[in-house]
């Protein structure tokens, strides 16, 4: 029978993504065990058929821009696929979104990063909309007034779409409009302009760049006041029913992250309202850029996870020269290799999210930890994902390069939070800046990395040469401080909290630099099957 199919893997469905040691692990050491039922509850909707398809359907079928309606009035409203929607039902009703911030339980935060660990595996591009939601809390409490009007409706667990007044919906979605042609993450460049009106509005005139997700109900916005640059917020519609003009030009034609749309929006005398001091908007909407660098680096953690599982999945299942590849002592240490990139982001992760949680309930050495280490995570594991998963889409050899495996779609997803929020260069900057201004920084992250000195030789000599680059940094040399100190920071984590295995291969290979460069090239003694047996079998 020419057509009868075997040595295939199996459809990988039917499981709980959750099922992660080192993301367990995580949630209990930061505070948020009292998450796992709801945790494991998530992974098993995420290990789906259903969500896999929707993920495949969100991608596959493009949002659409109707400009205008059949009468040729202007409506700038975006269609989505109703695999979307479901994505997003999924994600704001398990809070992802806003609903941390209005939860009084010690570790929200830490419970609502392990599900974006978790869901985020399915699908990255509607992570988009929920995590600008969940920034612009935050922000927006530099303008109290306003945060008691909309607070209650980003910190909402009903997702409500569609373009209404505001207040008279069960659910609100934010996003941010920062971007322009000319300045790119030079926001100073920006040339859109606030003028004053009685009423104490604004009216904005000017053109953004790039604006995602432009079916969200508000939006921060930076404009050029007489004070100088100021942080606005934009409803899409006003309080008596009106569009405010909010004029898309066109959906970006972007490599990946498809089914999110992102946009060029027009403002013309957009009504606005002033958040923050005037000529203080950077200071203000950092508030929200921070937390979504936060996500950056979940969203890139999670999209590592999902590569990884896929090479585990395939090659448990797929035979070749005699035998099942993963047990082939080669590809062994090749999925390794790879689990060990993974597991370091998930703890970095799980202890950044930590460090928020603690930091939003006033901890101020959390706070100046949390500082440092979301940057350096955003960098590190933002630039470690497209290498990750490009030889984890290889295990699977041919089938991997096929776009019903999915690889594809993670392989264009993975560059995508290295540039969103902040290049590398504009992160690698801002760790710089956070040791300039805020010097407490160094000793928060000293202070971490401590605990773990005299256990390995390889983090100690590690650290003895981060030192000097955090005592004297410069723009020459940001990113090689950034990638060294993440590095240092990654492999305390792992000495600190993981088995042995995992720990001295992590610091031997990426640390002591025992081993080669392209993943698989681990150095002689590793502990392989130690390190793989952190990767639960899924199916």
């Amino acid at each position: 029978m020419t057509h009868e199919v075997f040595n295939q893997a199996p459809l990988l469905i039917g499981h709980d993504v959750a099922a992660d040691p080192a993301l367990l692990e995580g949630l209990v050491r930061e505070g948020a065990e009292w998450h796992s039922s709801e945790l494991h509850a998530l992974g098993r909707r995420a290990g789906s058929e259903e969500a896999q398809r929707w993920a495949d359907e969100a991608n596959r079928y493009s949002p659409v821009l109707r400009t205008h309606d059949r009468y040729g009035h202007r409506i700038d409203e975006v269609e989505f696929h109703p695999a979307w929607h479901s994505l997003m039902r999924v994600a704001v009703e398990h809070g992802l979104a806003g609903a941390p911030w209005a939860d009084p339980r010690p570790g929200a935060h830490v419970a609502r990063a392990a599900d974006m660990l978790v869901w985020g595996t399915v699908e990255q591009g509607h992570i988009c909309p929920i995590s600008m939601t969940y920034a612009a809390v935050p922000a927006l409490r530099a303008q109290p007034e306003l945060a008691a009007v909309y607070e209650p409706l980003l910190t909402s667990r009903v997702y409500d779409p569609g373009l209404r007044v505001p207040t008279s919906k069960a659910g609100l979605l934010a996003g941010m409009g920062m971007t322009e042609k000319q300045g790119g993450s030079d926001v100073r460049a920006n040339t859109t302009r606030a003028v004053p009106e009685p009423d104490g509005t604004w009216r904005l005139t000017g053109h953004k760049w790039f604006t995602s997700a432009p079916m969200n109900d508000l939006f921060l916005v930076l404009a050029q006041a007489p004070g100088g640059l100021s942080c606005f917020l934009v409803p899409r519609v006003l309080p008596d029913g009106s569009r405010n003009p909010f004029r898309i030009q066109r959906l970006k034609d972007k490599l990946g992250n498809r089914s999110n749309a992102s946009s060029e929006p027009e403002f013309d005398e957009t009504v606005a309202w002033l958040v923050g001091p005037e000529g203080r908007g950077v200071r203000t909407i950092i508030e929200m850029v921070t937390m979504t660098r936060l996500d950056c680096g979940l969203g890139s953690a999670a999209g590592m996870r999902a590569a990884l599982i896929q090479a585990v999945h395939h090659t448990r299942h797929r035979s070749a020269f005699g035998g099942l590849l993963i047990d082939k002592p080669l590809m062994r240490t090749v999925l390794a290799d790879l689990a060990l990139e993974s597991e370091a982001a998930t703890c970095l992760m799980m202890r950044v999210a930590g460090a928020v949680d603690r930091a939003s309930r006033g901890d101020s050495a959390e706070a100046e930890f949390q500082r440092i280490a979301t940057a350096l995570a955003k960098y590190w594991i933002c630039k470690r994902q497209p290498m990750m998963v490009a030889e984890a889409l290889e295990c699977l050899g041919g089938n991997g390069y096929v776009e019903d495996s999915g690889m594809p779609r993670l392989y264009r997803d993975a560059p995508l939070n290295g540039i969103w929020e902040g290049s590398g260069n504009v992160t690698a900057l801002d760790v710089l800046r956070a040791l300039r201004t805020s010097p407490s920084t160094a000793s928060a992250l000293a202070a971490e990395v401590a605990p773990a000195l005299g256990e390995n030789s390889s983090l100690d000599d590690a650290w003895a040469s981060v030192s000097p680059l955090l005592a004297s940094p410069s723009e020459a040399t940001a990113r090689q401080l950034a990638e060294r100190a993440a590095l240092v920071l990654q492999g305390a984590l792992l000495v600190r909290y993981a088995p042995a295995a995992v720990a001295d291969a992590f610091c031997a290979s990426r640390l002591g630099r025992a081993g080669g460069l392209a993943f698989g090239a681990l150095p002689s003694g590793v502990d392989v099957d130690g390190i793989l047996a952190r990767v639960p079998s899924l199916a």
